[in-house]
């Protein structure tokens, strides 16, 4: 079986073709010229030169392949509009475009996040609406999804959406090395003492997932919160990091309200005096760490099985030791 995989220079892409190309499948994977992909130079994946900008790389790239896995976006908390707009909208309108062409295509899985929802206080199921909440990543993966939706209920296209809560793990940029880097310097702060449930996923249970969509007429039409059901806090997540780094717990604390307060100061400095980098607090990390991610996953176990196998300590322990490893 083939596969396409768009953003494998990436962290949720890079796991998920690693983990094709050794169960033996053949793997294609949509690079720039420029993309660096070290964890994938000495697996058997083929590159297709091209970008979600060019309509014609993308023909080429999805020519041979009966499943598309779109894990290619701008999910950084803090880019300029036009950046999360060409990846998270733009980009995927023409994936969708060209996925209409291929002709063997049984099966194109999009990568979503649990943001779309909107940041509710109590999170829901699959039957509550996607809500734009103001913040361009929320907004533009919300307007991806909408096109997946499109071209399944205009053109037949045989979709099935993923909505990951809070991806972790080796490679990981936001919630691995971040999460370090802020501990290590002593600015990690938390939210209302860290007691919102993170949400929490490790990206090998996130592959799993994709990989058991994929195989599942049932999941054809259909979207799945995708958390591993720890119900860990922020509290208990940034504690087993510190003591698995040797660096001291967070001594920072914010309520909510200042927390949010904060954030639109920082924000409104950096685009007055456009500084490079990102704040040091966003409203969009805001509401991750201080609202309730665990999104409820009964429809993904009841409809494909969904079970995952690595858990929360096994996950943060392989997270640290390729923290050490990499001296990141």
């Amino acid at each position: 079986m083939a596969s396409l995989v768009t953003g494998a220079s990436g962290f949720l892409g890079g796991h998920l073709a690693e983990t094709l190309a050794a169960a033996g499948e053949e793997v294609f994977v949509l690079v720039r010229q420029t993309s660096a992909m070290p964890h994938l130079a000495q697996l058997p994946v083929k590159p297709v030169i091209g970008d979600l900008t060019d309509l014609d790389s993308l023909k080429r790239a999805v020519g041979q392949v009966s499943r598309i896995f779109h894990c290619a976006a701008c999910s950084t908390d803090w880019a300029p509009r036009k950046t999360y707009y060409a990846a998270n909208v733009t980009g995927t309108q023409n994936l969708l475009q060209a996925a209409l062409s291929a002709p063997r295509l049984d099966r194109f899985v999009h990568v979503s996040t649990t943001d779309v929802y909107g940041y509710p206080t109590i999170p829901g199921d699959e039957t509550q609406p996607t809500v734009d909440a103001g913040l361009p990543y929320n907004q533009t993966k919300r307007l991806g999804e909408l096109a997946v939706w499109a071209a399944h209920r205009d053109h037949g296209l045989p979709v099935t959406i993923i909505r990951p809560a809070t991806i972790y793990g080796p490679r990981g940029k936001d919630f691995t090395v971040e999460i370090a880097a802020l501990l290590r310097a002593r600015l990690m702060a938390t939210i209302d003492s860290g007691e919102a449930r993170g949400g929490f996923v490790y990206v090998c249970n996130v592959v799993d997932a994709m990989l058991q969509v994929s195989r599942s007429e049932a999941a054809i039409g259909q979207a799945y919160n995708i958390a591993d059901g720890t119900n860990a806090t922020w509290d208990e997540y940034l504690a087993a990091y510190a003591a698995g780094l040797g660096y001291p717990k967070p001594w920072l604390d914010l309520s909510f309200e200042n927390a949010m307060r904060l954030a639109r100061v920082f924000e409104g400095v950096h685009k007055a005096l456009h500084l490079p980098g990102r704040p040091l607090l966003t409203r969009h990390a805001t509401y991750l760490l201080g609202l309730d991610q665990e999104f409820p996953t009964a429809k993904a176990r009841r409809e494909f099985g969904f079970e995952p196998k690595i858990s929360l300590e096994e996950g943060i322990a392989r997270s640290i030791a390729w923290i050490r490893h990499s001296k990141v």
